[in-house]
C-alpha cells in the first residue's frame, strides 16, 4: 500500500486536544508521525491530498443505525446503508438488530458481518438482541453473540418491560464489559401513539405518546444500572426529564452515558401540523422545552453522542397515512450538515467538542479501536469541506430509502473524501 500525505488542512482530533493546521501522514493504513522527524523513512512518491480549507478529523461513527438486512431489503441493505454512511463522513456505524429474523443468533450476527465484508465501504458492528427475538421474555445467549462480533445489545424498536429481565442482561453484560444501549421507552404509555402527547396532538386529534414513557424507562434503567455496575447508554434521548435524571446519575458516579439524534435537537411536534409521515418517528418530536433541554444536554455533557437512529422506509410505507405509516427517517447523509449550519456557525460548538461527540465518544462507549488519529491507529479518516453545498434530493442521497424531513432543503457543509484504513473509499467530487 502506498504512503498518503493529506496537506494543509485544519487538523482536528479530540482524544489527543489536537486542533491546528498541519499534515497527517498514512503508511501501510495506519496513521504514521512524520517521517522527517522519525527514524522510519518515507515510501517513495506518497499520494498527496490537498486539504487547504479542510477539516481532516478522525472518521465518523454512527453508534445507532438500522440497516434493515436481513428481511427488510425493500427499505435498506447493508450495500446502500454503508454506502450512505460513507456520504455522511462516517467510517464506522454499530447496527441494530431490529431485522426479520432479529440478531440473536450466532448466523444472524455473522450474515451481517459477511455481508459487511463484501460492500466492503465502512466498518459495521452489529448490536445482538437483548432478548430472544426482542420479545422481552428470555434473555438472548449474549454471551455467544459477543463472541462472534456483536459489539453490544439492545432490543431498539422495542423496550425491554421486563425489569428482572434488563437487570440480568446488564449482570451479564458486565462480565463481558460490554454497554447495555437502551430504548427507553414504557410500551403501555406510548400504545397506538403517533406524536408527542400535548397541546399540538390534541390539536390535530393524533393519539399521544407522552414524555412520561420515556422519563419513567430511564429512571428505572438507571437504578438497575446502579445496583448492577454495568454500562448503561441511553438511545435517543428526547425528554427534559430524562436529560435531568442522565445528569444526576452522572453527579452520582452511575456508568451511563446518553445520545440524541439531530431531529430531537433541531425539530418540535409543530411539524405534525403537515401530517407528513416524514415527522412521524420515535421518540417522536417534542415540543419546544423539550428540545430546548436536549440541546442544554448536549453542551453542558450530559448528553456524549450525536447518533441519526438511521431508520430508512421504503415509499409505499411512509406514504400511508400518518397513523399507520411506520416511525422512523434516514439520517445518515444529513447528521453532519445539520450539525454545522445549526451548532458550528452558530458558534454553539466548537469542531473539537463536535467531532468528541460523532466520533471520539462513540468508540470509547463501544470499546472499538477508532475516533483517533494518533500514531499507529488506523487510518479512518473524514475530510470536511464546510462550505460545500447541495441538496438533498433523489439523486444526492445514497440511501435506498428517502424518508426525511430535509427533502429539497439545501444544506451547507458535506464530507470531501472519506478514508477507511488508508483507503479512499468516498470521495465527493
Amino acid at each position: 500500500m502506498s504512503a498518503i500525505i493529506i496537506e494543509k488542512g485544519r487538523i482536528v482530533d479530540p482524544s489527543c486536544n489536537r486542533d491546528e493546521v498541519g499534515d497527517l501522514y498514512i503508511e501501510d493504513g495506519k496513521i504514521v508521525e512524520n517521517p522527517a522527524r522519525g527514524k522510519k523513512q518515507a515510501k517513495s512518491d506518497p499520494v498527496r491530498i490537498n486539504a487547504k480549507g479542510k477539516i481532516v478529523v478522525p472518521g465518523l461513527i454512527d453508534m445507532h443505525v438500522h440497516l434493515r438486512e436481513p428481511g427488510q431489503e425493500e427499505d435498506e441493505t447493508i450495500e446502500t446503508g454503508t454506502a450512505a454512511a460513507l456520504a455522511g463522513g462516517f467510517t464506522s456505524i454499530a447496527c441494530c438488530p431490529n431485522t426479520k429474523p432479529p440478531l440473536d443468533t450466532q448466523a444472524s450476527v455473522e450474515l451481517v458481518r459477511q455481508l459487511a465484508l463484501r460492500a466492503d465501504h465502512c466498518n459495521v458492528y452489529p448490536m445482538c438482541c437483548i432478548s430472544k427475538d426482542r420479545e422481552g421474555q428470555e434473555l438472548a445467549e449474549l454471551g455467544i453473540l459477543f463472541e462472534v462480533g456483536a459489539i453490544a445489545c439492545s432490543d431498539d424498536g422495542s423496550s425491554v418491560d421486563d425489569a428482572e429481565l434488563m437487570r440480568r442482561a446488564m449482570e451479564y453484560c458486565l462480565m463481558f464489559d460490554r454497554p447495555v444501549l437502551s430504548h427507553a421507552e414504557s410500551a403501555s404509555l406510548v400504545k397506538g401513539g403517533v406524536m408527542h402527547e400535548g397541546a399540538i396532538s390534541t390539536l390535530l386529534g393524533l393519539r399521544g405518546m407522552p414524555a412520561a414513557a420515556e422519563d419513567v424507562m430511564v429512571s428505572r434503567d438507571i437504578t438497575l444500572a446502579e445496583i448492577t455496575g454495568a454500562k448503561l447508554h441511553i438511545m435517543h434521548v428526547s425528554t427534559e426529564g430524562s436529560i435531568s435524571a442522565i445528569r444526576r446519575a452522572k453527579d452520582r458516579g452511575v456508568r451511563i452515558t446518553a445520545e440524541v439524534t439531530p431531529h430531537h435537537l433541531f425539530l418540535t411536534d409543530e411539524c405534525l401540523r403537515t401530517f407528513s409521515s416524514n415527522y412521524k418517528m420515535n421518540p417522536p418530536l417534542r415540543s419546544k422545552e423539550h428540545v430546548d433541554a436536549c440541546l442544554q444536554g448536549l453542551l453542558d455533557d450530559t448528553i456524549d453522542v450525536i447518533a441519526t437512529d438511521h431508520a430508512p422506509h421504503a415509499p409505499e410505507k411512509k406514504l400511508r397515512e400518518i397513523i399507520t405509516a411506520p416511525f422512523g427517517i434516514v439520517g445518515l447523509e444529513t447528521a453532519l450538515p445539520l450539525m454545522i449550519e445549526n451548532l458550528i456557525d452558530t458558534k454553539m460548538i466548537t469542531w473539537s467538542r463536535l467531532i468528541e461527540k460523532m466520533s471520539w465518544n462513540p468508540a470509547k462507549i463501544l470499546g472499538i479501536p477508532k475516533g483517533t488519529l494518533k500514531p499507529g491507529a488506523d487510518a479512518d479518516i473524514t475530510i470536511i469541506d464546510p462550505d460545500r453545498s447541495w441538496t438533498v434530493n433523489d439523486h444526492t442521497l445514497h440511501s435506498k430509502s428517502k424518508n426525511t424531513p430535509w427533502f429539497n432543503k439545501k444544506m451547507k457543509g458535506h464530507s470531501d473524501l472519506v478514508l477507511v484504513g488508508g483507503k479512499i473509499k468516498y470521495s465527493a467530487e
